[in-house]
């Protein structure tokens, strides 16, 4: 199959599945109502609670799932063949990730906007509730750490996405101004907004910026330091002034950088240029763990990802203003994202293949430009070979459309740098949530206020990037735990979905539950293997974080199990508002 008909039977199947699947779910399993109040409307603040369109909530919960998590995910786990990966995405997208994404955003909903660690003890118990803190702080820890240095990563690899990245702040700022204050059109507003955006690429083209060292400080350590104070500040922000015009932003680059993919398919498939030069599987590429069960840890975001449960119950849930909005951006989002990530895998399996430069300054094509650059697991799993797989296959397949290539280049770099600082500031918002609730549940509310829970959530993050040295790299200590815990958070979201349809009666619970059962059973059996390679490796910071998060898991699975058994219908816990 080559690469134009994988994309369009896999556009044609995300857009009936939505309209089938996802609407049975909505209207059979949720009963979504119009009537019911949203949190947005009844806790309405100004600054966290802010009824907002569902197009434009659209976007911030779009470009907050997806960061560089539909990016990074697919171009490493290509590297067992674009056919798992490919079935993986689709599959997982329609049946899990979306799923798991709408159902932690209206169980949410219909408990005043909290967030999934906090409503688990009114399904589950309150020291599952602990446990569950303790692991979505884990995430978040290292989430908020590892995007400040992969944007300061992305800086370095393409110094003319620094202008462009940076003067969105600023555009989005005076957009949000301009809709709020002033009352003018968010589409007609946004879209210029855009284009003065792609104005600024092109001006960055000439003005590429690389940051030098400062007091002794790498490059690297010095955009980590900047990007956390970014996050600290648009994190405490309201809503309405940064967070939200520019997401609409991004949502308007992402149709453009996906209309810019899809054309660049077309163009290249058609002049001839596409071949897909991957292999369709290959079960024991070099250093590589085993493909069960590492392909369904590597490729979270585009398939299932348990960070977006926190984004779900964390933000979006205080801004959608009516359940029936909820599974446009819920699941519809997902779908979405399931997309983008066809795409890159069709980027890295094929459009790479139009042109590789080695760190020789060799120019290779074909099956040789694909080999070259995943010879190994090393090879293919580092932070910058994930990023430039992508953009540069996307770069290539995009010139066929007429854009030089050196553009289309910044392009891709500054999309995936402006979803990296999305993803950033949005799980800083989360995490000051979290601290929020965790502290305030205690009785310490001076440590649970706006700018001491966020400064907790900046600082700590801080604590981990520098943990190894000044250049902000400390973070990729606990890297390679990501993927586990956050494939078992999602299994463990789904877990509570499950005993919340279970509350409801009949089967509906079996949406979620069967996803559940196959995310825990994945997700254990990579952190058991885990803990033995980090055991015979003698890594004793790893094996300690892996033993704890593999014991947690085991424990919250467990009781989460026993809690199904017990359950039984009860309209008080699982309101059916029709």
């Amino acid at each position: 199959m080559d690469a134009l008909a994988i994309m369009v039977v896999a556009f044609v199947g995300y857009i009936l599945m939505y309209r089938l699947y996802g609407k049975f779910i909505g209207q059979k399993i949720f009963n979504l109502s119009k009537s019911a109040t949203a949190p947005s409307v009844e806790l309405e603040d100004g600054v966290d609670y802010v009824p907002t369109k569902k197009e434009v909530i659209f976007g911030h919960h779009f470009t907050s799932i997806a960061g560089t998590g539909p990016i990074v995910g697919p171009a490493v786990a290509i590297i067992w063949g674009w056919v798992p990966a490919l079935i993986w995405v689709f599959f997982g997208s329609i049946f899990m990730g979306a799923v798991h994404d709408f159902g932690a955003l209206i169980i949410s909903m219909r408990n005043q906007g909290k967030s999934i660690a906090d409503y688990t003890s009114k399904y589950v118990n309150s020291r599952i509730r602990f446990f569950f803190f303790l692991i979505v702080f884990l995430e978040l820890w290292i989430v908020i750490a590892v995007f400040g240095l992969v944007i300061a990563v992305v800086f370095a690899m393409y110094p003319a996405s620094v202008f462009p990245v940076w003067c969105e702040v600023a555009i989005a700022v005076y957009l949000g101004y301009a809709i709020y204050k002033k009352g003018k059109s968010i589409m007609a507003w946004s879209i210029i907004a855009v284009g003065v955006m792609y104005l600024t690429v092109f001006i960055g083209v000439y003005l590429p910026f690389k940051m030098p060292a400062v007091a002794g400080i790498p490059p690297t350590g010095v955009w980590t330091i900047i990007l956390l104070i970014y996050a600290f500040i648009a994190s405490t922000l309201p809503v309405t002034t940064l967070l939200q015009p520019r997401d609409f932003i991004n949502s308007h680059q992402l149709l453009i950088a996906m209309a810019l993919l899809i054309l660049g398919v077309i163009f290249s498939a058609l002049g001839g240029g596409l071949e897909i030069v991957a292999p369709a599987v290959q079960t024991t590429p070099a250093e590589a763990p085993p493909m069960w069960p590492f392909l369904f840890i590597t490729i979270a975001c585009g398939a299932i990802s348990g960070f977006h449960s926190l984004v779900s119950s964390g933000t979006s849930s205080k801004q959608v203003r009516a359940e029936t909005d909820s599974l446009f951006v819920g699941y519809g989002s997902m779908l979405m994202e399931g997309a983008l990530a066809t795409l890159v895998i069709i980027a890295v399996s094929a459009g790479i293949g139009m042109g590789y430069v080695t760190k020789s300054g060799e120019t290779l094509v074909g099956v040789a430009a694909w080999t070259t650059h995943y010879s190994s697991w090393a090879a293919a799993a580092g932070l910058g070979s994930k990023v430039a797989a992508f953009v540069n296959g996307s770069a290539n397949m995009i010139a066929a459309t007429g854009l030089p290539n050196s553009v289309a280049v910044v392009v891709m770099g500054v999309f995936v740098a402006s979803f990296a600082g999305t993803t950033l500031d949005t799980a800083t918002r989360i995490q000051r949530y979290i601290v929020a609730e965790l502290f305030g549940s205690f009785g310490l509310h001076k440590l649970s206020g706006k700018y001491a829970a966020t400064f907790i959530a900046v600082f700590t993050a801080l604590l981990l990037a520098f943990a190894t040295g000044a250049g902000g790299k400390g973070a990729l200590k606990l890297w390679p735990l990501f993927g586990a815990v956050n494939q078992t958070l999602a299994g463990l979201a789904l877990i509570i979905i499950t005993v919340y349809l279970k509350n409801k009666g009949g089967l509906k619970w079996m949406i979620a539950g069967l996803p559940a059962l196959l995310m825990m059973f994945m997700t254990i059996w990579a952190l058991v293997l885990n803990q033995t390679k980090f055991g015979a490796s003698h890594n004793l910071l790893l094996q300690t974080v892996n033993g704890v998060t593999l014991a947690l898991a085991l424990w919250i699975t467990v009781e989460g199990f026993l809690t199904f058994l017990r359950t039984k219908a009860d309209p008080a816990l699982a309101p059916e508002y029709s």
